[in-house]
């Protein structure tokens, strides 16, 4: 693999060079000889080669056409698809496999979604990405604690594998980075009857931090007597804001709350 060719900052094309970090996201991949992984966004092939010399079959999903060009002939092993991960039609590959990727970090959250969808054929991912998005997904409470934390927590494990400073990629990024490890469950880890309701009412309730949860799902067209009733019968105070809500409780205003409405 090519080491000149130019990055593109459309593409968010920053490239791992560090080793170590290589290192420790094969480790937490876990991968067993002859296991199937999707590598979204290879690059120059730091992590592929990796990946291949403990066993994995990969695929490797490239948008650049150079750098995809760049693996012919690919190695034993390996599958280089040139096009865009935000279209491919991921629910095409057969049986289950791993996904290990360093995102490019302006479609990490859309593609992390798109991703979690096919929790039943995906049981494990290893993902890079932006600190502060990283931050969103493991926290609990407090600032960082958003509608993101809630739809990833509810249908996955999240853990931290490392943090990863720019100078371990060429060319160097504006942000820190970190390496996360998901591990999705096929089902909901709190118990949801209805998805897209339970998303509704947990992005409605994020989607105006400072106000209370009663005035945030007021003003993202739930019916404000539906909300106080809600809340009523599950005898909460209605002063409460989202960041203060776990898992399970928003589960139980998602049940509480009329879905037609």
């Amino acid at each position: 693999m090519t080491d000149r060719v130019r990055p593109r900052k459309s593409w968010g094309q920053n490239f791992l060079v560090d080793p170590n970090i290589q290192r420790k996201i094969l480790d937490a991949a876990q991968i067993a000889p002859g296991e199937w992984v999707v590598e979204i966004g290879p690059g120059r092939g730091v992590l592929t080669h990796g990946l291949l010399s403990r066993g994995a079959r990969v695929i490797a999903i490239e948008i650049d056409p150079i750098l995809a060009a760049a693996f012919d002939p690919p190695p034993q092993g390996l599958q280089v698809i040139q096009a865009d991960a935000m279209r491919y039609p991921f629910e095409t590959i057969e049986g289950c496999y791993k996904v290990v990727a360093n995102l490019p970090y302006n479609i990490s959250t859309p593609l992390l979604f798109r991703l979690l969808a096919l929790r039943a054929s995906i049981p494990l991912m290893v993902l890079m990405l932006q600190k502060e998005v990283a931050a969103r997904l493991l926290a609990t409470g407090g600032a960082d604690y958003g509608a993101l934390s809630v739809l990833v927590q509810c249908w996955a494990d999240v853990e931290k594998v490392c943090s990863v400073s720019p100078g371990c990629f060429r060319p160097r990024p504006n942000v820190d980075s970190t390496v996360i490890r998901i591990v999705p469950q096929t089902v909901s880890r709190i118990g949801m009857t209805n998805p897209s309701h339970f998303a509704r009412v947990v992005k409605g309730a994020f989607a105006h931090r400072r106000k209370r949860l009663t005035n945030s799902l007021t003003d993202a067209d739930f019916r404000k007597e539906d909300v106080v009733a809600a809340v009523t019968r599950l005898r909460w105070d209605e002063t409460r804001r989202a960041e203060t809500f776990s898992l399970l409780e928003f589960a139980q205003l998602a049940e509480a709350l009329p879905v037609d409405l």
